[in-house]
């Protein structure tokens, strides 16, 4: 591998341990790497404790001034806008609704859980990223999103909580049918 990318066997040795250590993976002593069968279980439970840090920050954002916060400011920029307006490249819509976690997050307060988020966040990526592979999903989005916000404004936690949760596991069931489907197309 570090022939083919002309780099020395260091920096590619480190990188395939860190795909180990995240569970891509498996190393077989003195005879090479495999990677690891897709685990679905191990991505819904990503997504469940993604649930429980979001619904925690909804919390701790009824008592913020939401008013002044830029943060917010930035999600209402985004988020509120005509369906005209909205964006429509699926990579673009994907990297707005990573934002949009993250930044509920960040607009908490709690360095630690919006830490925590960020890990978990890159942890699904890979797949969370086929959600935006439908036109409908991506207005789904832009809806559900307006939805939260609109509740986290209002002051509406309990709203807010039920959306979120409502909106992230319509989300992974999505993307559990497109990548078993894309699995499926996969094989030989």
């Amino acid at each position: 591998m570090a022939e083919r990318a002309q780099a020395s066997r260091t920096p590619v040795r480190q990188a395939l341990y860190r795909l180990e250590r995240e569970g891509y993976l498996e190393v077989y002593f003195r005879s090479g790497w495999r990677v690891r069968a897709f685990d679905f279980h191990y991505f819904e439970e990503l997504y469940d404790v993604r649930i429980v840090l979001e619904c925690a920050a909804l919390a701790r954002l009824h008592v913020l001034d939401l008013e002044q916060h830029p943060v917010i400011a930035e999600l209402k920029r985004t988020w509120f806008v005509t369906p005209c307006e909205r964006l429509q490249d699926p990579q673009q819509v994907s990297a707005l609704d990573e934002r949009f976690h993250c930044a509920l997050l960040e607009a908490a307060g709690n360095t630690e859980m919006a830490r925590l988020h960020l890990e978990i966040t890159e942890k699904i990526r890979i797949i969370r990223r086929l959600d935006f592979t439908q036109a409908a999903r991506i207005e789904a989005t832009y809806d559900e999103h307006g939805q939260i916000l609109d509740a986290v404004l209002k002051r509406q936690t309990d709203q807010a909580r039920q959306l979120l949760t409502r909106h992230i596991e319509v989300s992974k069931q999505e993307v559990r049918k497109i990548t078993l489907h894309r699995l499926h197309i996969a094989r030989p």
